[in-house]
């Protein structure tokens, strides 16, 4: 696998604090002070929300992180190794737009794909690690996310390391028609043969999770754990107010799945790196006796 050493992955741009309503500011002149909360509707400073890891420190509401800033909130700092970093999506399909969204997004993000992946130490634990981006097209799934979680996965059961997946989707990428659908099944079995062998994964769900990612490796985790608020499902809000049926309200919300038993666990953004700090020191405890 080409794997790049990073110390500490920073975006090139800043990333979008809610889908393009407000940025992390930098030295940008244009960026406004303050943001208005979209659920508490209160006025927050942008410094503020930031340092709180983009959670609203009045009503707690998660907004989207881009993958580098959720890599540095994770993994211990400077033991990111990106691997995979020669494939990014293209036009196969010659799909109309297609092209300039990719170029769009790629320097929106400072990502050439959808999926960051890599191997990184948490708690000094070694693990295999890949996370999405909700700023790349939306974070839907085409083959190259669905090739590079393979390839992480397949890298996390040859060296026998825990694996992480961060999950966030729009569902799969229309863009690239069957080939995006065709991940779903080489994902699924990726998964599968990491748990014959042993492997521990932990799947971690952010809003939102839809479509072709759930229907796959994100809901095959040993533990399934999602931020509050989290929109997650196989049919999206568009599809589902399409069947003009009256729907249970927000059944498609982790506070809601949690209570069936889809996902374990609905951990603050704040908590999240200690959970998995001692839910894989647990396993590589056991595994060591």
């Amino acid at each position: 696998m080409e794997a790049k050493t990073a110390t500490n992955i920073r975006t090139k741009n800043p990333t979008s604090l809610d889908l393009g309503v407000c940025q992390q500011r930098t030295n940008m002149d244009n960026t406004p002070d303050t943001i208005l909360c979209r659920n508490c509707n209160t006025e927050i400073e942008i410094d503020a929300i930031v340092r709180n890891h983009k959670v609203c420190p009045v009503c707690d509401t998660h907004y989207p992180m881009g993958a580098s800033e959720r890599l540095n909130l994770l993994i211990d700092e400077g033991t990111f190794q990106e691997t995979d970093t020669n494939l990014y999506s293209i036009d196969s399909l010659e799909f109309p737009e297609y092209t300039e969204k990719l170029e769009r997004d790629i320097a929106k993000t400072g990502l050439r794909s959808e999926m960051l992946t890599g191997t990184a130490k948490i708690g000094k634990n070694d693990v295999a690690i890949a996370i999405g981006d909700v700023g790349f097209i939306g974070g839907t799934c085409g083959a190259v996310i669905g090739e590079k979680v393979t390839r992480c996965i397949e890298h996390a059961s040859e060296n026998q390391l825990p694996l992480v997946i961060i999950s966030v989707s729009g569902g799969m990428r229309m863009q690239e028609g069957t080939l995006a659908l065709m991940q779903m099944a080489k994902t699924a079995a990726a998964c599968t043969e990491y748990t014959n062998n042993g492997g521990f994964y932990i799947s971690v769900l952010t809003d939102p999770t839809f479509g072709g990612a759930t229907a796959s490796y994100s809901s095959l985790g040993d533990v399934i754990i999602a931020e509050p608020g989290a929109r997650i499902g196989f049919a999206g809000p568009l599809a589902v107010a399409s069947l003009q049926e009256e729907l249970p309200e927000d059944f498609q919300k982790a506070e809601t799945l949690v209570t069936y038993g889809f996902i374990d666990n609905i951990v603050h953004r704040s908590g999240m790196r200690q959970l998995l700090i001692d839910l894989i020191s647990f396993v590589n405890e056991k595994e060591a006796n």
